[in-house]
């Protein structure tokens, strides 16, 4: 899922980081060689 808003949040579902979008360039999320899961709008 690419990146579309500031302020969107994601958690890696493999090693538990968390990451939350202060500024919005595009592109997907990617740790542990997966997708990050988005989890806040």
């Amino acid at each position: 899922m690419a990146v579309k808003n500031m302020g969107e949040e994601y958690k890696c579902n493999v090693c538990g980081n968390e990451v939350k979008v202060v500024k919005v360039g595009g592109g997907v999320l990617v740790c542990c060689g997966q997708d990050m899961e988005k989890t806040k709008d």
